[in-house]
């Protein structure tokens, strides 16, 4: 990976990374359907008039928007909304990167190097102490949303291998894939707010928004979703899953250091263990193969 790549990746995971602050303060006086709803709507328009559809058939734009986009926060949410804690729900929704690494082995039938998997695995030993950091929290996972958060990971590691596969056979602009892709969850969003959090919330949410609502949405839309998901594009168009997805694996990381210096919150010490170790593990990811044996493991030798 190019110097430049890298720190476009380290770009992204750091904007990932405060984007859970900034769901924070969004969510103060707007519902969460609609303010995902109102996310995707700006990433839509006004771009969508400047930017050609990108040549390839519906299904995959409907593909890429319904499981990356939508499926992903529409389950992550339903997660939060029935307890589950938001700072756990951030860690174990980067299991998305082993299940894209097993989707990139299996349908894309790509190689995985020793390298990934001790790097893949030291960060895992990193998400578990973050995790563990978390105390009563763990209560809040059950066997529902562990389900739901396992749901949430699993879209996002799909869109990952659609977008692979969409790259690699229609070559279609990063932008162009993004704008228009953008309809699917803002439509799905938008219907799932009316039905469940009802046309009068909606309304008053909106004749009532305020500055940190507009702040949020801007955010959400044209950094964590058009800078974060174009770039994440590029990087899977470019590299293998098995380098590009294990890079979000910093991103609880990038949250915990926003909380604990935009809202103040403290950071404990196993804390800041779990995210050395990450860190760590992530370093093996980009820069391992010069120091482990090259040769990489066949499909038959890996167990995911």
């Amino acid at each position: 990976m190019s110097f430049r790549d890298r720190l476009l990746a380290l770009t992204i995971v750091l904007i990932w990374g405060v984007n859970f602050v900034v769901i924070k303060v969004g969510l103060q006086g707007m519902p969460p359907l609609l303010l995902a709803g109102l996310r995707f709507a700006l990433v839509a328009f006004p771009a969508v008039f400047f930017i050609k559809r990108p040549k390839l058939p519906f299904k995959w734009l409907a593909c890429y928007g319904l499981t990356i986009c939508f499926g992903q926060f529409a389950l992550l949410f339903w997660a939060l909304n029935v307890g589950l804690a938001a700072g756990l729900a951030s860690l174990l929704l980067q299991a998305q990167a082993f299940i894209t690494l097993a989707f990139g082995a299996l349908l894309l039938k790509e190689k995985i190097h020793r390298h990934n998997l001790i790097a893949v695995l030291t960060a895992g030993i990193g998400i578990y102490l973050l995790a563990a950091a978390q105390g009563d929290d763990a209560a809040s996972l059950t066997g529902l949303t562990l389900i739901l958060i396992i749901g949430a990971a699993s879209c996002w590691a799909l869109g990952n291998i659609t977008n692979k596969v969409i790259m690699h056979h229609y070559s279609v602009p990063t932008m162009s894939l993004i704008v228009w892709s953008a309809f699917v969850p803002m439509t799905a969003f938008f219907v799932s707010s009316f039905w469940i959090e009802g046309p009068q919330l909606m309304v008053s949410s909106l004749k009532n928004i305020e500055w940190h609502n507009l702040f949020a949405i801007a955010y959400l839309s044209l950094l964590a979703t058009i800078v974060g998901y174009g770039g994440w594009s590029y990087l899977l168009s470019r590299y293998q899953t098995s380098l590009v997805a294990p890079l979000s694996l910093l991103v609880p990381a990038f949250g915990l250091l926003s909380a604990w210096l935009l809202l103040d919150e403290s950071l404990s010490g196993l804390q800041i263990a779990g995210v050395v170790v990450i860190a760590l593990g992530l370093i093996i990811n980009v820069f391992g193969q010069g120091w482990f044996q090259r040769k990489p493991l066949s499909n038959s030798d890996v167990v995911l």
